[in-house]
């Protein structure tokens, strides 16, 4: 198992800067955090790392409805983490402060996460493929373009909603200075790719690569 140094960890995480000298080492250390800290310093429902190798080699840790494998495995923004003994599930969620949050939710709805379309492609008999920013990708015919989200059934491995990008839509800042705020479109500048958005009843323009439509 690869390890990083505390002092080095993504301002994402949260976690205390002090402590011990290494923490565990995420396989996408972009844009996750591995689930050894989710559960064992965030949740606290496990001690230590032996703990939380133990729950998954018994196949209790889940992430969007599978089975985890490796407790360096990420889990990402939207994600959703389920406790199969507790029957307990929660989200992936980003606090105002930027850092990553865990949420408790309902169990049903643990099969289903929102994800933003950041490519498009048409294969070989005009099917269409959508190539989500979790790095997922899908084959539907539902009418979508680069930048609207999507609703996925995690279950049906199937997309059920597009949620398109447009004036008065519900957005959620994921990165830049605004991550972690919400917010509404109220103008779309498409030729300089940003949108300017209502946040806290201000108008602030943020880079459409750096929100998703959420509603």
């Amino acid at each position: 198992m690869t390890y990083l140094k505390r002092q080095e960890v993504p301002k994402k995480w949260p976690i205390p800067r002090k402590g011990t000298k290494y923490v565990a080492r995420a396989d996408n250390m972009k844009s996750g955090i591995p689930i050894l800290i989710v559960l064992r310093d965030i949740l606290k429902v496990a001690q230590n790392r032996k703990e939380v190798k133990k729950a998954i080699n018994l196949g209790n840790i889940l992430i969007n409805t599978k089975p985890v494998i490796d407790e360096r495995k990420s889990v990402l923004l939207f994600d959703t983490i389920t406790i199969v003994p507790s029957r307990k599930s929660y989200r992936v969620e980003l606090a105002k402060t930027g850092k990553f949050k865990i949420e408790e939710i309902k169990e049903n709805e643990a099969g289903r996460k929102i994800s933003k379309i950041t490519d498009k492609k048409i294969l070989k008999g005009k099917k269409t493929q959508l190539n989500l920013i979790d790095g997922k990708n899908f084959l539907s015919d539902i009418k979508c373009k680069v930048n609207d989200s999507v609703l996925v059934n995690l279950k049906d491995k199937k997309v059920e909603e597009c949620l398109p990008l447009k004036e008065n839509a519900n957005v959620f800042v994921f990165d830049g200075k605004h991550a972690g705020k919400s917010g509404i479109i109220k103008k779309i500048k498409m030729e300089k790719k940003i949108a300017e958005i209502e946040i806290d009843k201000k108008p602030v323009n943020v880079l459409i690569k750096q929100f998703m439509v959420v509603e």
